[in-house]
């Protein structure tokens, strides 16, 4: 019998005989961890190419990509890999709709209580109704605004293949945001640090060599075509004739290009240091080209919308602000130092835990919702998809940064009426918030993402922390609104049964797990809890504003069924006896297990099931067939229990979709190389394991009792 199966086993005694937070052992003051030694130890080094470890600076709102040069030189070798672009929150674009589709063309009629409820769909018989839906999946989407790579030459001017880059030798300063590489052109040394500033959408670049002199070192400026595809490479420069580009403005100094796609225009401001020679190699493709005596160089390129660049400042001052903002913010918020412990598994976490920290930081800490690959390359067109909102942002606020998962969420004020709308043509109250969105709030249509629910009650997750933070008045009207109007669409979409005496959910409903089907789905343990619990929460903020109880939000609270289960195990849905029988059932997200690990023990539940249940699950779960955040999830609930061995087991599990790559990125399969959700799992899953939750009593609740963590300003989950 194995280690997991021994404590499985023990752990069921425990809860047949206890409560489940019974423990009396104080939470531990720790001693204040060397934050500058903690992320230093996990700067990452590069000696060569590899598609899979480009490296990005960012700020949340902007992110520049870059290859082993320290530029986005050689894009060609990444394109199946972390792909080297250039993004900002703003920059996005839609091909004319020249057939004038409209949403409502991809409808497709559910019968609920009697009436027909409009989804927005993808159809599978080709025609108007499938070109529509495809047309609004793609636009908009999300655009890669320049190329920025290095013109390298050899002394006879032929061009510098990457097979004659030698001694590559690249270092991701951590702590400054900072990227410094070397390497070697004809037994030749070219220095590079890149860094982006904090609050513009902005890189610099700072070059030193022997070979700038020379005139063998330039830069090459490249204005890509969008290629309308789920996922867009970076590097696609055909296409000439379909877009323009133009220098509109030149100094001594610097440049300003204009990049026109259809309706959508946006500027560059290139900005150098010293006497250069700026011209057109071909279109969409410039050339600055440095003619000094100098070994150094500098330049900058700035990306806007509008063309209303302010005074720059001094070149090299943005590597100083930088390394400012970077440095004050690992030295807030949350820490946690694995040094102490002698197993080898913790040195990896620990890895993980700090570069999962820098690129939530740069890919999802800007004013919107991110989408899953962030600011680095599409995939589903560049989109948001609310429902990972939860796994983008949510960790900010338990490491005491909560600041940054706030900028994202006026967001929900801007697409309120929209939301409401949405509600109103499906006949419901209140807000119904999309899944696949854009800025504006769009839906997109899709077979399974148009019947997912478990976005809905994010924000109320989102407002409660930010009240948590700050419980004031002032929290409370900022967020009231959204809240209610939530509230009451969560309302409204439970229907009640009068043969069972409760509530259910659905259908037609796709649960979290979405190897569910949409026209038979009904009371999965997951919405269930979340439903639960978030209008308990909006009953308390009635109570915050001394405003009376809402009858009918406590209706449904009351109403709702407890978890279905069969021979002693929770099941994926009270639809689905067959959920451990059936292998199609066991595969995908195991949300049974999000309702004992992003929730807390909010509906009538017996642990000593839900122990059996996660038992279950680690043992006979189709692995391969899950995705990133699965596996902190699962360790969230595994640490509810009171299980922290097999918390570390599954946090760790050795699977495709488990591994986090040398840059940190969580990879998942050849298409979907990183996986941003999964590095907000994990930091959402280590805060829980560090600091514990609501009720917990104990030090480390998801750590074997042999590992010695030590950690600091951390807030338990709910």
């Amino acid at each position: 019998m194995n280690r997991i199966e021994n404590s499985f086993k023990a752990v069921l005694l425990i809860f047949l005989l206890t409560p489940i937070f019974s423990c009396n052992s104080p939470l531990k003051k720790q001693d204040k961890i060397d934050r500058f030694a903690l992320v230093t130890r996990h700067n990452v080094f590069n000696t060569e190419f590899d598609s899979l470890s480009s490296l990005s600076v960012g700020n949340g709102e902007f992110a520049f990509t870059v290859d082993a040069t320290g530029l986005q030189t050689f894009p060609e070798l990444y394109e199946k890999g972390v792909c080297l672009g250039t993004q900002s929150e703003w920059g996005w674009h839609s091909f004319p709709n020249t057939e004038d589709y409209r949403l409502e063309e991809t409808y497709q009629y559910f019968d609920v209580e009697g009436r027909k409820v409009p989804y927005a769909v993808q159809w599978s018989e080709p025609g108007r109704k499938q070109d529509a839906a495809n047309y609004l999946r793609m636009n908009p989407h999300r655009l890669q605004l320049a190329n920025l790579g290095f013109a390298l030459f050899n002394a006879d001017k032929s061009k510098v293949g990457a097979g004659e880059i030698k001694n590559i030798n690249q270092n991701l300063n951590l702590w400054e945001g900072l990227i410094e590489s070397s390497f070697e052109v004809e037994n030749e040394k070219i220095d590079v640090s890149t860094c982006v500033h904090p609050e513009k959408d902005l890189v610099e670049v700072e070059i030193s060599s022997k070979r700038i002199s020379k005139g063998l070192v330039g830069l090459k400026l490249s204005f890509p075509y969008p290629t309308g595809n789920w996922g867009d490479n970076a590097s696609d420069l055909k296409n000439d004739s379909l877009h323009q580009s133009e220098i509109i403005g030149k100094t001594d100094n610097s440049a300003i290009f204009k990049h026109e796609i259809d309706s959508t225009i946006y500027f560059t401001e290139l900005k150098w240091s010293g006497k250069a020679k700026l011209t057109e190699l071909e279109p969409h493709i410039f050339i600055l080209q440095p003619e000094t005596e100098s070994s150094a160089f500098y330049c900058s390129a700035e990306f806007r919308n509008k063309n209303d660049f302010d005074e720059p400042n001094e070149i090299t001052k943005t590597k100083q602000l930088s390394s400012k903002s970077w440095g004050e913010f690992w030295q807030s918020g949350g820490a946690v130092d694995f040094s102490g412990t002698t197993d080898p598994r913790a040195f990896e976490l620990e890895r993980r835990v700090v570069l999962s920290q820098y690129l939530t930081r740069i890919q999802c800490a800007g004013n919107f919702p991110p989408q899953e690959t962030g600011l680095t390359y599409n995939s589903w067109y560049g989109k948001p998809h609310l429902e990972m909102h939860w796994w983008h942002g949510v960790h900010f606020a338990y490491w005491n940064r909560t600041e940054l998962l706030e900028k994202s969420l006026e967001y929900y004020s801007d697409i309120f009426q929209k939301a409401k709308i949405n509600a109103e043509n499906q006949g419901y109250d209140g807000v119904r918030w999309p899944k696949m969105t854009d800025l504006q709030g769009n839906d997109s249509p899709s077979g399974v993402g148009e019947f997912l629910i478990w976005q809905q009650p994010h924000i109320i997750y989102f407002a409660e922390l930010c009240y948590r933070q700050n419980p004031s008045k002032e929290t409370l009207e900022k967020y009231a609104a959204l809240v209610y109007a939530t509230a009451d669409f969560m309302t409204d979409f439970a229907r009640w049964d009068d043969i069972n005496n409760r509530y259910i959910l659905g259908p037609p409903l796709i649960p979290a797990q979405e190897s569910l089907e949409k026209e038979l789905t009904f009371n999965p343990p997951f919405e269930i809890a979340y439903w639960h619990w978030g209008l308990k929460v909006a009953q308390k903020w009635h109570e915050r504003m001394n405003l009376p109880e809402t009858e009918k939000w406590q209706k449904v609270i009351d109403g709702l069924p407890p978890f279905a289960q069969k021979n002693g195990l929770y099941l994926a849905a009270e639809s689905v006896p067959d959920s451990y029988e059936n292998e199609h059932y066991y595969s995908d997200h195991p949300m049974v297990l999000g309702a004992f690990g992003m929730m807390p023990g909010t509906v009538e539940m017996d642990s000593a099931v839900m122990a059996a249940t996660i038992g279950h699950i680690e043992k006979i779960w189709n692995w391969d067939r899950t995705w990133g955040w699965d596996y902190p999830m699962a360790a969230m609930c595994a640490t509810r229990l009171g299980l922290p061995e097999q918390a570390i087991d599954l946090l760790l599990k050795d699977e495709v979709k488990n591994t986090y790559l040398k840059n940190g990125h969580n990879y998942q399969t050849e298409r979907l190389r990183i996986y941003l959700p999964g590095n907000g799992g994990l930091l959402t899953a280590v805060a829980m394991m560090c600091a514990g939750f609501e009720g917990n009593k104990i030090n480390n609740p998801g750590f074997p009792k042999d590992w010695n963590v030590k950690w600091e300003n951390l807030e338990p989950v709910f």
